[in-house]
């Protein structure tokens, strides 16, 4: 992981909050950035509202591409420099990547988004419905990617703004990269990935605007992101009349194989930290997967020996140690054929990588933390990697010290009725900015946080 000279950052902070006092307050240019946020939420709303009623499911290639010319629309009058990365080579629509050259003194941000969500056009969720207050008073809004990663779009507009409006943005040196596949990756991944992972290494501190999580109603830091890949088991056997089953000629046949396989994935691979689902299988006579990996078909009488069987899952880790630890457990696994029978294990190399927590990781939270203690607000604590998915920023995390969660919180992500909370808008665009704020006047070279 690069770290430069934060390899001690944790015990950096914690010197540094020893020997300089906490703020006691807001310094006057992020009073008028919050000013600017809650003067400006209707206008966060409606542009919010607007992005979620263009269709831009990840294979909807106009859709996507039109989202991306809305958000360029947004930030060239900040000062982005903005261009559109086409990924016809993987199959998708492309990526925004923009850029604001500031000072070249304060530390290079990377901040991370997608234009996409998981409703295609033929989808029946496709409209921004207001929803009002619930019990506790909470306003809400459904619609197709309103928190996921619309919201968290919105999000980081509305903080640019509040930034640009107190003249904190001016010295700021920000890349932006918006990913147009997110939700479906394109492949091959190396492609649909280059922009991202080479900013990554550009920047010293990258900030994730997909959504805030709560726990037990208290907002979470995500400083780790679990891996998702995929792996699939084919098994065979010797087919015949059922009544051989279990015979020393016939064998246990492919369903038992499968059926041995993944009940020893149940027992022996459980630690912590670590999920495998198995969210397809399908084995009789005849099967067959199409070439999405997504739909089966089997035939088979109930007195034949079943000749083949294939299930398809997923496995998420949180570091590539453990990947590559699990993986090989479950090759073994898969090796010990019943009599009879064969099996092979594959695994799809073009998944998301983990994001471990690091001392830098925490260090944003820690960061982070001091903005939420000047504006009144609840520390955050680690969110617990298990209660979130895989995301773009584990694709940078290797090479910089990374945050998830700087987007709005909402429910029901990928499903109809996905909606997000309106007030967690301005909320998240005033930590978002004065965080921004004060990591652009850090010096690059220097290894703390504190507060300037």
């Amino acid at each position: 992981m690069k770290t430069g000279n934060w390899r001690n950052l944790a015990a950096c902070v914690l010197f540094v909050s020893a020997a300089s006092p906490a703020p006691a307050a807001l310094s006057g240019r992020e009073t008028q950035m919050i000013r600017t946020v809650d003067a400006e939420r209707a206008r966060s709303v409606e542009l919010l509202k607007t992005l979620v009623e263009v269709n831009s499911g990840s294979r909807n290639i106009a859709g996507v591409t039109r989202v991306g010319s809305m958000v360029r629309a947004e930030l060239e009058p900040l000062g982005f420099a903005v261009n559109w990365v086409p990924m016809e080579a993987a199959g998708r629509a492309g990526h925004i990547v923009a850029t604001h050259k500031g000072d070249g003194r304060g530390k290079r941000m990377l901040l991370i988004g997608h234009l996409d969500t998981v409703f295609e056009p033929d989808s029946p969720f496709q409209r921004w419905t207001l929803k009002g207050r619930d019990a506790q008073g909470t306003e809400w809004a459904e619609g197709p990617g309103a928190g996921d990663d619309k919201g968290g779009m919105v999000v980081m507009i509305a903080a640019l703004r509040a930034m640009k409006a107190a003249g904190t943005l001016e010295a700021a040196d920000i890349e932006i990269v918006l990913t147009g596949d997110e939700e479906d990756a394109g492949e091959p991944i190396d492609i649909a990935r280059a922009d991202l992972i080479a900013a990554g290494r550009r920047a010293d501190v990258a900030l994730d605007f997909e959504g805030l999580v709560r726990d037990g109603g208290r907002d979470m830091g995500s400083i780790a992101r679990r891996s998702s890949s995929s792996w699939v088991v084919k098994a065979t056997g010797n087919t015949g009349h059922s009544s051989g089953i279990f015979s020393e000629k016939a064998g246990y046949g492919a369903v038992y194989e499968l059926a041995r396989i993944i009940d020893r994935f149940r027992q022996d691979l459980p630690e912590p930290n670590l999920t495998y689902n198995v969210g397809l299988i399908a084995g009789g006579a005849t099967q067959s997967t199409d070439a999405d990996g997504i739909r089966a078909t089997a035939t088979g009488k109930t007195n034949i020996i079943a000749p083949v069987a294939e299930a398809r899952g997923d496995l998420r880790t949180l570091s590539d140690e453990q990947t590559e630890r699990v993986r090989a457990k479950m090759r073994a696994i898969v090796a010990a054929h019943l009599p009879g029978t064969g099996a092979t294990i594959g695994f799809d190399e073009g998944g998301y990588p983990a994001m471990a927590p690091t001392p830098g990781n925490q260090a944003i939270l820690d960061r982070l933390n001091g903005v939420n203690r000047d504006m009144g607000l609840p520390e955050m604590p680690p969110l617990d990697p298990l209660k979130r998915g895989a995301g773009d920023v584990s694709f940078v995390a290797k090479d910089v010290d990374s945050f998830a969660g700087m987007g709005p919180y909402s429910t029901g992500d990928h499903a109809p009725g996905e909606a997000v909370d309106l007030a967690s808008i301005p909320l998240q665009a005033k930590r978002a900015a004065i965080l921004m704020s004060r990591l652009s006047v850090v010096p690059r070279a220097h290894v703390g946080y504190e507060h300037r």
